[in-house]
Formats: C-alpha cells, sequence, structure tokens
C-alpha cells in the first residue's frame, strides 16, 4: 500500500430517510376563469378507472393494471407533496377546483435534473417513480444470485436499492439461528472489500437481509419455540408453520413499504418463494393499500436445467439453514422441502397477465428471458439488465494504460502519447496477460478432469461451473481501450497477436475535464480557486466546466451498457481504461458505496483480476515491478482511498 493511501472504511450504507420535510399544498385563488365549466363524463367501472380511482370502483381484490415507475398523475398518494411545486387546478362541472398533483417523469442520477429532484435522484415526493420487486421461485433457483447482482447494478445506479430477505427474518423468528439476533442490511459496503474478494461465504447469508428484529406477540411466541425448520417447516398442511411464514412475510413487506415510503428509498427486492397465487395477492393488496402510487414488479426464477438444479440444491447445504448438520441428511431434507414447496407452487401466467400486472420471468439463470406488459425506465432497465446474465466461467481484467508524456507533467485530460516507462509497461501486460491465460485453461481443465466440477460436497470452498460439465473450449481474448492514444498504444503487443480481438471504446475515454482540460491541479487552484473548493467538497456530484466537462455521474450513466456487455459475454476481457473509468468500474464489481467512488486509489501500474462466481467474485490484484518486468501479487488486497489529489 502507498503512503498516499488509506484504507476504504465502509460503514453499513446510509439510506436513512433523505426526504425533504414536506408541507401541505395551499389551494390556488380563484381566478376570473371560474365560470368556465366542463362536463364531466361518468366513471366507468373498468379495470382502468379502477387503476385512476386507486382501486375504489369495482375491482378485484388485490389486482389491476400493472403501474410502472412513470404512473397516472391521478392516482391518490399518501406520500408528502413538494413543498416547492404548486398544485395544478383543474375546473371541473362543479364550483370546487380539483387539484392534481406534478407529473411523475423518469429520473437518472447525473443525467435529468427538476427543482424536485436537482441531482437526478428518485425524489421522495415522487412515489409513482419507486419500484416494489417481488421474487418469486421455488427454492434453489437462484433468486438470491438474482437479487444480490441486481441490488448492487441499482445502488451502483445511485439509486437507493435494498434486499429484503423473508427467510432470513423466518430463521430469526422461528428460532433456527440459536436466539435472538438482529439481521443486518444487504447494503454492508464493509463485506464488499472482504467478502467479496474472494467469493460471499454462503454460511454467512445470514448477514444479507434487511430490517429490525421482529417485535410481534407471534414471532416472540414461535421465537420461544424454537421451531425445527425442516422439510416439515414447509408442508403447506403445517397450520403453525404456514401461520409463521405468512405473518414473516408480511412483515418484511411492511419493513420494505418503511424503507420505501419514509426512508428514502428508491426499489425494495422482496426475496422470498412467493409460489402461490394467494401469496402473491396479498402481497400485491397491501402494497396498493398502503400507497397505491408504487409500482410493482414480479420476477420468477426458474431452472430447467437438472444439472444447474443439482448444484444449486448442494450449494444450499452450505447455507444457514443447514448449517452444522450432516450432509446427506440435509440433502434429503432440503429435496423433501422443495418438494413440499412444488405441491403449491403455481409459476407466473394467465393469472398475473390476466390481471396486467408486469413481470419478468429468468429461465436458467438468463438462457431465456420473458416479460409481460413492462411500463416504466426501471423496469425497462431492469429487464435489459436481467437478459446479459451468464454463469460462464471467464476473467474480466482491469488496469489503467502505461504512464503517459501528460502524467509525467502532471497534467489532466488531454491525449499525449505514452512515454518510454509506458509502452515497456504495455509489453510486460501482454506477456504476464499472456501467461495467466494460459495457466487459467490449464486450470479448468483439470477441474473438470479430477471432478471438482461436480456439484459441491459440504466443505468445498470452491462455487461450481455448471458449463465445466460439457466440453471445454478456449476461450476468446477481448481487449477494450479507449479512444485515447494512451490506451490504444497500451494494448499494441494485443493488436499484433491475432489471438485478442482489440476493440477502442468511446465510452471508455477519461472523464471530460471541460474548459480544464491540460491544467494541473495546482493551476486549478490557482486560478479557479472556487471550482476548486467545489470539487475537494463534493467530487462525485462536481461536474467540470465549459464545453464537455463531466462529473463521475456522467461517467456511471456513460458506462451503464459497457457493464451490461461485460455480463453479457462468455469470453475473456481486459479493459485498459483511465482513472476515472477503473474507479467507477471497480465499484460495480466490488459493491463500494458512492462514496468511496470517487476517491478510489487508482494508480498506474495496477492490474486487477476479477473472476465472476455463483456467489460473489474472486478478486486478485497486482502491482507492476518495473525492475523485474513483471507483476507482482499482493495478497489480501483491499481497494484504498486516496488521500492525495486525483481527477
Amino acid at each position: 500500500m502507498s503512503a498516499s493511501s488509506s484504507p476504504i472504511l465502509n460503514p453499513v450504507r446510509d439510506v436513512a430517510a433523505t426526504g425533504e420535510q414536506d408541507s401541505a399544498l395551499t389551494k390556488p385563488p380563484p381566478d376570473h376563469h371560474d365560470h368556465l365549466q366542463v362536463p364531466r363524463p361518468p366513471v366507468a367501472a373498468s379495470p382502468l378507472s379502477w387503476a385512476l380511482h386507486g382501486g375504489a370502483i369495482g375491482a378485484p381484490e388485490g389486482v389491476g393494471l400493472a403501474l410502472s415507475d412513470t404512473p397516472m398523475a391521478s392516482t391518490p398518494s399518501t406520500a408528502p407533496s413538494s413543498p416547492r411545486i404548486l398544485p395544478i387546478r383543474q375546473n371541473s362541472g362543479s364550483s370546487t377546483p380539483r387539484v392534481r398533483p406534478p407529473a411523475t417523469t423518469l429520473n437518472i442520477p447525473g443525467m435529468t435534473r427538476s427543482r424536485v429532484s436537482p441531482d437526478g435522484k428518485i425524489a421522495q415526493r415522487d412515489v409513482g417513480a419507486k419500484l416494489v420487486i417481488i421474487m418469486v421461485g421455488l427454492p434453489a433457483r437462484g433468486k438470491s444470485y438474482i437479487t444480490r447482482k441486481l441490488q448492487r447494478y441499482l445502488s451502483w445506479q445511485q439509486h437507493e436499492a435494498r434486499v429484503f430477505n423473508v427467510g432470513n427474518r423466518r430463521r430469526v423468528v422461528a428460532g433456527s439461528m440459536g436466539g435472538p439476533r438482529s439481521p443486518k442490511t444487504i447494503d454492508a459496503p464493509t463485506q464488499a472489500a472482504h467478502i467479496l474478494l474472494n467469493g460471499i461465504d454462503p454460511t454467512a447469508q445470514e448477514a444479507i437481509t434487511a430490517g429490525e428484529q421482529p417485535n410481534s406477540d407471534s414471532a416472540l411466541q414461535a421465537r420461544s419455540a424454537s421451531m425445527d425448520q425442516s422439510a416439515e417447516f414447509f408442508d403447506p398442511n403445517n397450520a403453525i408453520a404456514s401461520q409463521i411464514r405468512e405473518q414473516v412475510a408480511m412483515e418484511t413487506l411492511e419493513e420494505l413499504l418503511t424503507f420505501l415510503l419514509e426512508q428514502g428509498g428508491s426499489v425494495g427486492i422482496l426475496d422470498a418463494t412467493n409460489s402461490t397465487i394467494a401469496r402473491r395477492q396479498k402481497l400485491f393488496s397491501k402494497i396498493k393499500e398502503k400507497e397505491p402510487k408504487l409500482g410493482i414488479l414480479f420476477i420468477e426464477s426458474v431452472c430447467e436445467d437438472e444439472k444447474l438444479l443439482e448444484i444449486n440444491m448442494r450449494l444450499k447445504l452450505r447455507g444457514p439453514d443447514y448449517k452444522g448438520k450432516d450432509p446427506e441428511k440435509s440433502y434429503e431434507d432440503f429435496k423433501r422441502r422443495v418438494e413440499a414447496y412444488e405441491r403449491a407452487y403455481v409459476p407466473l401466467g394467465k393469472y398475473e397477465e390476466d390481471h396486467h400486472m408486469q413481470y419478468i420471468k429468468m429461465i436458467d439463470v438468463g438462457k431465456k428471458v420473458i416479460h409481460h406488459q413492462l411500463q416504466g425506465f426501471l423496469t425497462s432497465g431492469i429487464a435489459s439488465y436481467l437478459s446479459t446474465f451468464n454463469l460462464s466461467p471467464r476473467q474480466i481484467w482491469l488496469t489503467r494504460h502505461g504512464k503517459s508524456v501528460d502524467n509525467v507533467l502532471g497534467k489532466i485530460g488531454g491525449n499525449s502519447d505514452l512515454t518510454l516507462e509506458g509502452r515497456d509497461y504495455g509489453t510486460v501486460l501482454y506477456n504476464f496477460i499472456y501467461q495467466k491465460r494460459q495457466e487459467w485453461e490449464i486450470d479448468q481443465k483439470s477441474r473438470a478432469m479430477d471432478g471438482s466440477s461436480l456439484p459441491p460436497k459440504p466443505g468445498d470452498h470452491t462455487p461450481p461451473y455448471p458449463e465445466l460439465l460439457g466440453d471445454l473450449e478456449s476461450k476468446n481474448f477481448c481487449v477494450w481501450t479507449s479512444m485515447l492514444k494512451r490506451s490504444i498504444q497500451t494494448a499494441g503487443d494485443f493488436d499484433e497477436d491475432d489471438d485478442y480481438d482489440v476493440k477502442n471504446w468511446e465510452m471508455l475515454n477519461e472523464l471530460n475535464a471541460g474548459a480544464f482540460e491540460g491544467l494541473t491541479y495546482e493551476e486549478i487552484e490557482e486560478k479557479y480557486p472556487d471550482e476548486y473548493a467545489k470539487r475537494a467538497k463534493d467530487k462525485l456530484h462536481y461536474i467540470y466546466p465549459g464545453v464537455g466537462g463531466e462529473g463521475y455521474l456522467q461517467i456511471i450513466s456513460r458506462l451503464r451498457d459497457m457493464v451490461r456487455e461485460i455480463e453479457r459475454i462468455k469470453d475473456h476481457v481486459l479493459i485498459i481504461g483511465h482513472r476515472s473509468i477503473c474507479r467507477v468500474l471497480m465499484a460495480y464489481f466490488m459493491d463500494l458505496t458512492r462514496n468511496d467512488i470517487a476517491d478510489l486509489d487508482m494508480p498506474l501500474g495496477m492490474l486487477y483480476s476479477i473472476e465472476p462466481k455463483p456467489y460473489g467474485i474472486d478478486f486478485h490484484a497486482y502491482r507492476y515491478n518495473q525492475q523485474n518486468c513483471w507483476f507482482d501479487e499482493l495478497p489480501g488486497y483491499v481497494p484504498q482511498k486516496e488521500t492525495k489529489r486525483g481527477n
């Protein structure tokens, strides 16, 4: 670690209430047009009318038209109104003017701006832009894998997103965790620099939840009983257990709604099986009763691949429900649990379609994706992201370009050439990646031959890759650079080798410093002290002045499609980027907080390896050794916060 760096101290992601104290809207004074009256048509008791009137007219209980994150403005809301936007009066057939709330539209942090949402985030007032995601599916179908990745992606996009895991709350309530304890939130960035470094330990999944310890009478009663949560606990005919599971689900949903409506949340993900129509209808009705404007999206995970299902079941044995228990008995018990769910399971389909509910169905973790009646920016973006999922084993390498002329001069931006030292870095990088590529392929073939790719037994530490059960083929290797010379020149040796596919991407260009391009930080501080101070105060939201000037939120938005492409491809990829680019991409893969993105230490000469796994990533860091013309691995490396000035 360099002397100018300090370890990232990532407190639990702060998603406390960020909303404004809203005052009551006052009725606008009458004007001289009040005598103009427009006849008001009668309201028909149709599904559309029901949606427009908040479910008060002729609607089936708990169902209605799909509400998007860009909802109808006339639906009543329990959320406070904006203190800054006056209501719009609409004259009707009566003498009393009708007040309509302001319209709600999409919000993209850093790319949209309004009086209500100057930073582009979903404002507390914009309840209709918020989203409840309800997971659906039998156990061992990859729901938690999907929720973790989805929460990470939405948080990286600067939306306040949190997962609420019913199973973890259920374990607390039923007492299987050995006494009262309070679950922690999934938004624990302190674990991102530790757990995600070398893969999430499935035995620690009790830490991946949200909320406070249940305090209801039935919860306390159930906890004192300390019920055994074997397969019998999940039998639909077990009335007591069914009652506990039902109440826990509703309490978890209530906590999710509190997060969205009172604590500044934007997206809440309810992680549970929700495998019956009755349960889903009850959840839907509860949400609409609490806040009619909230968008609701069902996401179902289906597993038709028997090999993948077997692997998922084996991985479940390392979870908290079976910790410290006999492996074979646990496996048989889990299979009986799944069979109990299957007896009552009804997949998403005709019922949801008949009642105009929006849903996404994922089959075999992204091999096939079906969606119905999606509306709004968030839901469409989620569908696009989910369609990129794949479990193919691969390596993602990330590094900055070699040292450039402007690096030596301390200038920011620009398009300078590499120095001789920078060109040497590119050559050593090529040789090192070549060797690591060969080592990786040998290792994968060895795993396939000795059976380590088969479903793991309890005690195994490396999550398996289902695709290794088939034929192994040599993977392609992509090298992506920016359009700037220092990045392209670093990839020169790769470009001369036909075994590498080199491509230049404009979206990988360095953050544009606008009017300050070509200046040093000392010059900016001397000539533009106000701008320098503004940036030092809030680097994440700061935008450089002048034509083309950008900030980190613009970089995040620019890299959205890049991240989806990285998730989609099954080949290895090396990204030769710039400081801001590497910071933003590293923040995504390491699930870092927004407070860490702009200050993440990304020095020249560092190379990072990221290998996606079903329960996290394998992460390795290497430092360029100029004397030995090689890279030295840094065991136990933890991302650092930069203390000196950086772009």
